[in-house]
């Protein structure tokens, strides 16, 4: 896979996801010709990152009013390898690629029912500060929930 360039080894990168969340392509996110919109996956990239932080635990603490720390987006790219269409079920696949000080970049892939990968993507997510704007560390707990297929229980 030559043409995405945060990807080495096609098959071992595919092989190394373990976390997916499930969508429906609606026909709201579709064009006139049944194609889903070239906007859609990163909403789709949205759903599914946030149900992989919820699966960490991590957007409980996020989105406690008195918690000091929020994600934010600080890239993001999608790179289209398919076309896909109305109706269509994709599994799209999160998992930690490279986990810094206060930030971690993020793959995503979404998949056919067949298996068939449709359209990839990478981002940085960095945990910052609500009241400086400032990077905040992960904690050793949260580097190592990145770095496993643990999860925590969701309550």
């Amino acid at each position: 896979m030559s043409r995405v360039s945060y990807i080495q080894d096609f098959t071992s990168w595919v092989n190394e996801f373990e976390f997916y969340h499930s969508v429906k392509v609606r026909f709201s996110e579709t064009d006139m010709f049944g194609h889903l919109n070239n906007t859609v996956p990163f909403v789709y990239f949205e759903e599914a990152r946030i149900e992989y932080f919820k699966n960490k635990g991590f957007m409980q603490e996020w989105v406690h009013p008195a918690n000091e720390t929020i994600p934010v987006v600080a890239d993001l790219q999608c790179d289209y390898l398919k076309q896909v269409f109305f109706d269509e079920h994709l599994k799209v696949y999160v998992k930690a690629e490279k986990i810094g000080t206060s930030s971690v970049d993020i793959h995503y892939m979404a998949k056919r029912e067949n298996g068939e990968v449709c359209f990839v993507g990478r981002g940085t997510i960095v945990q910052i500060s609500k009241l400086t704007g400032k990077g905040v560390p992960w904690s050793d707990e949260m580097k190592d929930l990145l770095e496993s297929d643990k999860v925590v229980s969701i309550s």
